[in-house]
């Protein structure tokens, strides 16, 4: 395997249930795309509050058709945007997430589709240069003053219904298909059981279809250095010091709960459970330990906190059409449904999605189950995906 260079580190405690792809080199060819602004006020919440203007950012590949019926929405990870594909620049160090499988002749071939990707509410990389988003750090237009934690609890069933202003503000009424990785997996399948008129195929890779009793658990774990890191200051830290500990022991966790124990092991070969500073000083820290805190306090500044505990509480309070049992939601759906996760995830595990593709099985529906095999665990939702680049392709042909 490649060296892990502290640049690929970053990149990796950036990813919450994902990160950016970052072993292959970008084509030349490589898509150059415009980031865009979607707004809209007065928008009104599942849980009945007004947040009086949303302001997200947006980007899209590939040409819409008159008839404009060959839409796919990409919906992103937990720390992710909606960088999905191509370059801002052509110099980028990076290309999107999963430029392996949009663009040009790939699975999701952007010579037939219009392929659009949006940053959801309350994004976690409120502070990357090309991230637009709105929570907690926006600006409350009432008082002049960051939101803190007066801004209102969103959920997935919020991030689809301003996905769907967008698409509507663009004459789209219709999506050909809606494909999500993690917490972009929920977002899908949120919108073919909340919009079944409007929904054709879903692809849920990486998923679940309702957060179960040991995922909220888990999620909470994400949560907890935040609230216990005396900055956060109940959520008041906008003009004091940020969070900044709370935040990398979060991302701490984000990062290893992410990996599979084969290939975190194989990134610390160095490690030894006799190294010398752990043996003489209870303070010291093991090389594996280290190896997390470089990657987390990396990228600890351009993320917010209160923005991780907001987006924790979303996936948290999911259930696929947020009509109390699961059934109740996958009834609705009328879409041909692909579920996709990743055979050795430890963190949304391969029985999360197994159980709605049944249940949509058992009550008549068309649905299909494969699995990403690979090391990388939750991450091979990207850096495995282009194993099932030929899977998807027959899917989005049916």
């Amino acid at each position: 395997m490649k060296c892990i260079s502290h640049s690929i580190l970053g990149v990796i405690a950036a990813a919450s249930l994902l990160a950016s792809s970052v072993f292959a080199a970008t084509p030349e060819n490589t898509m150059l795309v415009k980031k865009q602004v979607f707004e809209t006020d007065n928008f009104a919440t599942f849980n009945g509050e007004t947040i009086k203007k949303v302001r997200v950012g947006w980007e899209s590949y590939g040409t819409l058709n008159e008839d404009k019926s060959n839409v796919i929405l990409i919906t992103h990870y937990f720390s992710g945007n909606s960088h999905a594909a191509g370059k801002y620049a052509p110099d980028d160090a990076q290309a999107g997430y999963w430029d392996k499988i949009i663009g040009p002749g790939k699975a999701i071939d952007t010579n037939k589709f219009f392929v659009i990707s949006s940053d959801t509410l309350v994004n976690a990389g409120v502070h990357m240069p090309n991230v637009i988003t709105t929570g907690p750090a926006t600006i409350n237009p009432d008082t002049n003053k960051p939101y803190g934690l007066d801004f209102p609890v969103v959920t997935v069933r919020d991030f689809v219904n301003v996905q769907k202003a967008l698409l509507e503000s663009l004459g789209i009424d219709k999506l050909y298909a809606v494909i999500g990785p993690s917490m972009g997996s929920i977002q899908a399948i949120e919108w073919a059981a909340a919009y079944p008129d409007k929904v054709e195929r879903m692809v849920s890779v990486i998923g679940m279809a309702q957060a179960d009793a040991w995922t909220t658990a888990a999620l909470e774990q994400w949560s907890l250095p935040i609230k216990a890191d005396p900055n956060w200051a109940q959520g008041n830290y906008y003009d004091a010091k940020a969070p900044l500990v709370g935040i990398r022991n979060s991302l701490m966790l984000i990062t290893q709960q992410a990996m599979h124990p084969k290939i975190f092991n194989q990134l610390n070969s160095q490690y030894s459970p006799l190294e010398e500073a752990p043996m003489h000083d209870i303070t010291a820290d093991f090389s594996a330990v280290n190896w997390l805190k470089e990657a987390a306090t990396s990228r600890a500044k351009m993320v917010d906190a209160n923005h991780i505990l907001y987006l924790v509480r979303a996936c948290q309070l999911f259930v696929a059409g947020f009509d109390g049992k699961l059934e109740n939601g996958l009834k609705k759906i009328t879409a041909k449904t692909l579920f996709l996760p990743a055979s050795n995830d430890v963190l949304l595990m391969p029985y999360m999605a197994k159980l709605p593709h049944q249940l949509l099985k058992k009550m008549g529906k068309n649905s299909q189950y494969d699995e990403i095999p690979g090391s990388w665990g939750h991450l091979d939702g990207v850096y495995g995906v282009q194993a099932k680049a030929d899977v998807l392709a027959e899917f989005l042909a049916q």
